[in-house]
């Protein structure tokens, strides 16, 4: 072999040496930067859905406050869970005044018959079951149509509060164009129909299940499980 082949074999050695080296690095820093990206999503949407959460609150009540009062769902202990449509362990929050009277009680729930895809929700209500307020915490709706379900596009998700079970009647627990009290949205109706569909289930879950809800003891026997 002659000492130019000796000293390109070399050469493309040392390359095939140093794009392994940068191969490996760039490999590294990309699954870095995507567990920055992944953790930092997380926490913005940690801290969007507290936002939401005190957005149902009186005056007065933290964040953290609010977080730290998270009880798991334990579907073996609730009636009809499957009406939420979440994940068995899934948090719900009481928040209580400093005398420890309830203020409200705070349940996620999902509107799955959204028209992208499901719709995840929280509810605040009342120890007695009436509607402080409904936030959409997640949802992919059209732009400009189904989006308008959330507090910041519009007002109709102000439309829930003060109602109950029995306010209005269960059988006008829909939208008008379906012959019920709530008003659907112009150009979209699939989607408020999920919504008001998603609010009366979690209306009717928690009458079924008041005193366990309140009790905070759902934790004990619960084991992971898929939604139901």
């Amino acid at each position: 072999m002659t000492e130019a082949n000796t000293s390109m074999l070399k050469a493309i050695k040392n390359s095939a040496i140093g794009l392994g080296i940068f191969a490996f690095f760039t490999a590294g820093i990309i699954a870095i930067t995507q567990q920055v990206t992944a953790k930092n999503i997380t926490e913005n949407q940690r801290q969007f859905e507290a936002r939401q959460l005190l957005s149902l609150l009186p005056d007065g009540f933290k964040a953290e406050q609010i977080l730290n009062s998270a009880q798991p769902l334990n579907a073996t202990q609730l009636q009809q869970f499957e009406l939420l449509n979440v994940s068995n362990g899934s948090p719900y929050y009481i928040a209580k005044n400093a005398a420890g009277q309830v203020q409200a009680i705070i349940l996620p729930a999902q509107a799955p018959e959204g028209y992208t895809e499901s719709i995840q929700l929280i509810i605040g209500l009342t120890a007695q079951g009436e509607v402080i307020g409904t936030r959409v915490t997640q949802h992919k709706e059209t732009p400009g149509l189904g989006d308008q379900i959330e507090r910041a596009k519009s007002d109709w998700i102000l439309n829930f509060n003060g109602k109950s079970l029995n306010n209005p009647t269960p059988e006008q627990w829909l939208v008008k164009k379906d012959g019920g009290s709530f008003d659907q949205l112009t150009g979209a109706t699939i989607t408020p129909r999920a919504v008001v569909k998603a609010v009366k289930q979690t209306l009717t879950f928690y009458e079924l299940n008041k005193a366990s809800l309140l009790s905070e003891n759902l934790a004990e026997g619960l084991t992971e499980g898929a939604a139901q």
